[in-house]
């Protein structure tokens, strides 16, 4: 793919990639404040953006077999957990955005747990064998992950038993 065409699709999926999620969180606001039809609209329209974005990707030539992608995975999490967010919170720190320290705080300790699950599931792939948990859990408040139930207390946030979702 020529370099110019290659760079606006890269643009693009980041483009309908953060469409997506924004969408998906108007919607659910939508729905808490209890507008469903206004939540269906934002929920359809994010999903359009991921069409979009599937599509852009697919095109980029960015999908590969499952030990590629979890191995895509991996680098991703471990370059948030290494480089990214410890910089992001030491700048929200340093400029006292309190708001800024808990996010990224909370990212950080979720993506730590998320590149271990990757590994993890990387090295049963490559013995041909399908991840092990039935369950996962994650906090919705910060992102804590687990497998092995929903904790009473979040052990990152504090969050209780009833903040986690189960998949």
């Amino acid at each position: 793919m020529r370099d110019m065409t290659k760079k606006f699709l890269e643009d693009a999926f980041a483009g309908e990639s953060m469409a997506h999620m924004k969408y998906l969180i108007f919607a659910d606001e939508a729905e808490k404040a209890g507008f469903k039809k206004l939540a269906n609209l934002f929920k359809a329209i994010a999903y359009a953006e991921f069409v979009h974005a599937r599509n852009h990707f697919k095109a980029l030539k960015k999908l590969g077999d499952n030990q590629q992608n979890i191995q895509s995975c991996i680098a991703g999490e471990t370059f948030e957990v290494e480089e990214m967010y410890p910089v992001y919170k030491e700048t929200a720190k340093l400029q006292g955005e309190k708001e800024a320290q808990i996010s990224t705080h909370y990212a950080l300790e979720a993506e730590k747990i998320h590149a271990e699950m990757y590994k993890k599931a990387l090295n049963l792939v490559n013995e041909g064998k399908d991840y092990e948990a039935e369950k996962i859990y994650i906090c919705s408040v910060c992102g804590y992950t687990t497998e092995e139930g929903a904790p009473e207390k979040c052990p990152v946030c504090g969050a209780s038993k009833s903040a986690f979702v189960e998949f």
